[in-house]
């Protein structure tokens, strides 16, 4: 695996997975580990089956424990999944390999007060303030991942039926509906700041653009959404995906039936978004303890 694959791996861990950086150094020593395992035989792109489960059974000969095998797997379903999306391989050899559940993560999610307080705190007179506040609005507004975000083109915008067209995983579309609030700003940014831009060719569908006239990276958004929620005094951990949990979140609070959360976000099997009722139930449990009269 070269270093590149090893960096874009992390960054995608991180601006689309939200992992922590505990988390995303252990999955990148786990893929390494698999590697000096395929050493002399095998690339990592070329690993079949056979080779995946022969390296899970040398792990029982170092008595692993199952929590730290359960990890060891997660990591490297991430990987494959990751080289998949980037089309470095055709099939994912960890497909047919069971993930043992050991607990549940729980994202962070942020109030709708927290995330009011970011929105307000974005200087709209600089040049990237209304792009930034219409990034902010879109993640939030209709649950996109970072990637996603990025490569909205203008040509998918559908106000009038009060819609976007998504290019999720997988070069999957979706349609997702989309808020007043979130077209205002989106409308905002397009009208005004983005028409005083040179744009590079090739880029002139894409919503949000640098200052040279170029698609965004998910990095950049990564930096200006921690800038944006430092200066709001937030002090919890967020990424651009926090916006998605808070969506989806926030609609599970509210009422929203699971199945039509899962379209909205894209998730192609129920149980990955079965989690936010176990946020909604945490939810419930605060109120509880902070309200009723015996707690």
């Amino acid at each position: 695996m070269s270093d590149s694959s090893v960096l874009m791996f992390s960054q995608y861990l991180r601006l689309e997975r939200s992992l922590s950086p505990r988390t995303i150094e252990a999955y990148v020593h786990d893929v390494e580990k698999l590697n000096d395992f395929l050493s002399g035989r095998k690339t990592l792109a070329e690993a079949e089956l056979s080779d995946i489960q022969d390296f899970l059974a040398s792990l029982y000969d170092e008595t692993i424990s199952a929590r730290s095998q359960a990890r060891i797997i997660s990591g490297l379903k991430s990987f494959y999944q990751f080289l998949v999306l980037e089309k470095k391989i055709a099939a994912d050899p960890m497909e047919l390999i069971d993930t043992p559940r050991i607990g549940r993560y729980l994202p962070t999610v942020l109030a709708v007060e927290e995330i009011a307080a970011i929105i307000d705190h974005i200087d709209l007179s600089l040049p990237e303030g209304h792009r930034n506040k219409a990034i902010i609005e879109t993640l939030y507004g209709c649950g996109l991942r970072v990637s996603e975000a990025v490569n909205l083109r203008l040509s998918h915008l559908h106000f009038s039926e009060g819609f976007i067209r998504v290019v999720g995983k997988g070069d999957k579309e979706r349609l997702v509906p989309i808020s007043e609030t979130a077209q205002k700003a989106i409308l905002n940014y397009v009208d005004g700041q983005r028409q005083q831009l040179k744009i590079k060719k090739g880029e002139e569908d894409f919503v949000f653009l640098n200052r040279r006239g170029a698609r965004l990276s998910r990095e950049m958004i990564f930096m200006m959404i921690k800038k944006a929620a430092a200066d709001a005094g937030i002090v919890k951990t967020i990424s651009p995906h926090t916006f998605r949990h808070s969506f989806a979140t926030h609609l599970v609070e509210g009422g929203a039936d699971l199945r039509a959360v899962q379209d909205m976000l894209g998730h192609e099997n129920i149980t990955t978004t079965e989690i936010y009722t176990h946020l909604d139930r945490e939810y419930v449990k605060r109120v509880v303890s902070q309200f009723h009269p015996r707690k």
